[in-house]
């Protein structure tokens, strides 16, 4: 089993930047998978980016490749998603999630573990 925590969301002006972390709990964390999606009013939920267990192996989505990049720090048990250069359309509750697969890391099914979600907002 494994637990979830976001933080870091908030308010930022168009062109900004955010910070968010995810906590794990659990002992294999460094075993999973980590990726994050988010989830605008009225919309899909949507992949922006994963990170596999080996900490090396990064996916994005086109909308974020360049100003988003994700990190891990497995001593903390703890994955993070830097946003820079945020835009309007970057505004969406985010989630960060766990998955012991290693493919399909761009599909919400992949998943195992979801966290509350964060939100963030990109006013213009």
């Amino acid at each position: 089993q494994v637990q979830l925590v976001e933080s870091g969301g908030g308010l930022v002006q168009a062109g900004g930047s955010l910070r968010l972390s995810c906590a794990a709990s659990g002992r294999t964390f460094s075993s999973y998978a980590m990726g994050w999606f988010r989830q605008a009013p009225g919309k899909e939920r949507e992949f922006v980016g994963a990170l596999a267990w080996n900490g090396v192996t990064t996916y994005y989505a086109e909308s974020v490749k360049g100003r988003f990049t994700i990190s891990r720090d497995n001593a903390k048990n703890t994955v993070y998603l830097q946003m820079n250069s945020l835009k309007p359309e970057d505004t969406a509750v985010y989630y960060c999630a766990a998955a012991s697969a290693s493919l399909g890391l761009k599909l919400v099914r992949t998943y195992d573990y979801w966290g509350q979600g964060t939100q963030v907002t990109v006013s213009s």
